[in-house]
């Protein structure tokens, strides 16, 4: 069965703020949809961000998940946690490594961050960052090779966590990335690529502004 079920918004039901291409806000997402969380879905602007998502989050970065009551949860994450320890249908908190996305988080991010965005650094050589990726992109091939997934044979939140990232390090230069020899990490994120749940969450919609009609999260 699919999941492109657009569920009524509740007025109990939490608002995400959020940006379609964010990977922070991409993994949120599927959390909430694969946990089946209802909530309104509020796509922001970066550019223009609305004021009241900063009321709620001051830091002004995506995902902001804010309950009817007042209750803010800013960090992805956190999100992942929370939704997945009301409903879990599929037991991605067994297979959660904190370990390794901490390093995607941390050291890959920041690799990431240099590789694409050389001048917003200062850094005039973005090919020294591709390689401390690259490192980490191997040491994820290597626990493939022996699993279907990064933390067993079915995907989990590690796998969810980190995917949106290896996405966009992958689509910065396509065909260098297709070039390496790192079939089962090739093979994974072009399964996640492929799925359903990706599918879902990416679907497009207007900037939202004060005043909107309320927007469902696609389930």
């Amino acid at each position: 069965m699919g999941m492109m079920l657009r569920m009524t918004t509740r007025m109990a039901d939490p608002v995400l703020y959020s940006f379609r291409r964010c990977p922070y806000a991409m993994r949120a997402r599927m959390a909430l949809v694969v946990s089946g969380t209802a909530c309104e879905l509020r796509e922001v602007k970066l550019a223009d961000k609305p004021q009241a998502m900063l009321d709620a989050s001051p830091k002004g970065t995506v995902p902001v998940l804010v309950f009817c009551d007042g209750t803010v949860l800013e960090e992805s994450v956190a999100i992942m946690r929370w939704v997945l320890a009301r409903h879990d249908p599929e037991g991605w908190l067994a297979r959660e490594d904190a370990a390794l996305v901490a390093e995607n988080d941390g050291p890959f991010k920041a690799a990431l961050d240099h590789y694409k965005y050389p001048t917003r650094y200062n850094d005039c050589d973005p090919l020294p960052h591709r390689a401390r990726g690259e490192a980490f992109l191997r040491v994820l091939e290597e626990r493939l090779a022996g699993q279907g997934q990064l933390a067993g044979d079915r995907r989990g939140l590690t796998d969810i966590a980190i995917f949106p990232f290896i996405r966009q390090f992958a689509n910065h230069d396509r065909a260098w990335f297709d070039a390496l020899d790192l079939p089962h990490l090739q093979s994974w994120l072009a399964g996640h690529l492929a799925s359903t749940l990706f599918a879902t969450i990416m679907q497009r919609e207007e900037p939202w502004r004060e005043g909107n009609a309320p927007v469902a999260m696609a389930l």
